[in-house]
């Protein structure tokens, strides 16, 4: 893409993209490659089809060289992009915050079936907001609320909350802290579940570019479970529930937690690969 006064077709842009990534690692690098070009030159992806003759200008190959170069450092496309879609609806996403994941979807499935005439619900650890965005979407009656002990974090969540009906109620704080003596029907939460020793085993999209704090579980990846769930049944209402995602191998050992603290009703829910990826209970 260096070389002068050559004519750098859509077709030539995207077909020495997808090879460039694929180099340096990228996984699916001809669908990122597509991405990458239809941010560079405002088209969408059908509009690159049907322009795969049209040359691009000096600017567009500016831009499109340095999106290209941030992706070959494997930084998310995600956040060069700046959005990432979550149930149906989008979020602005940037490194402050977890890139939210098709797999979490389950947990607002979940949530969603047991929801009821749930009142009042909480998500700890807010992040960008998609789960509690999600939830109260979908649930227009309830009043849902959300924590998050990132300022950075919270503030996009709510930039996102005001993309989609602004319908939360944030607060900055640690786990159950901002609410002393409130009472809820649903309590969800995507915590840190990865064990300190196994965050430099991670991608380095990952690793290097994630915010570490919503990675980070402690020595055997339990720790936020260790605090949340013998605390949630003081800020549950009777029949409420609480349900949280967990990471491979981990369903059993939070499950056993929830027995331990008088949960009934306990179940867990599998993402589309097959893995325990929810577990939930009900204060009786």
């Amino acid at each position: 893409m260096g070389i002068q006064r050559e004519t750098w077709t859509v077709l030539k842009v995207l077909t020495w993209t997808k090879g460039y990534l694929a180099e340096k690692g990228v996984e699916n690098a001809r669908l990122e490659a597509e991405w990458l070009l239809c941010s560079a030159i405002g088209l969408d992806r059908v509009g690159l089809y049907v322009n795969f003759d049209r040359p691009l200008t000096e600017a567009e190959l500016a831009v499109c060289r340095e999106l290209v170069a941030r992706r070959a450092r494997r930084e998310p496309l995600q956040y060069i992009l700046g959005t990432q879609e979550f149930m149906g609806l989008e979020f602005e996403v940037a490194p402050a915050v977890l890139i939210p994941r098709h797999d979490t979807e389950v947990l607002v499935t979940e949530a969603l079936q047991r929801a009821g005439k749930a009142g009042r619900i909480l998500d700890i650890g807010v992040g960008s907001g998609c789960i509690a965005v999600a939830l109260a979407t979908s649930l227009p009656g309830a009043e849902v609320l959300g924590v998050e002990s990132s300022a950075a974090a919270l503030a996009l969540a709510q930039h996102n909350s005001y993309r989609h009906g602004g319908r939360l109620t944030l607060f900055e704080g640690s786990l159950f802290e901002p609410f002393p003596g409130q009472k809820f029907d649903l309590i969800v939460s995507n915590p840190p579940y990865i064990p300190t020793a196994d965050l430099e085993t991670l991608q380095p999209e990952v690793r290097d570019y994630e915010p570490r704090q919503a990675l980070d579980g402690g020595a055997d990846g339990l720790d936020f479970y260790r605090v949340i769930i013998p605390a949630a049944p003081g800020y549950l209402n009777p029949g409420g529930w609480l349900l949280l995602e967990v990471g491979i191998g981990q369903a059993e050992p939070v499950t056993g937690m929830l027995a331990a603290a008088d949960f009934r009703e306990l179940f867990t829910g599998r993402d589309a690969s097959g893995i325990d990826r929810v577990v939930g209970g009900r204060i009786p």
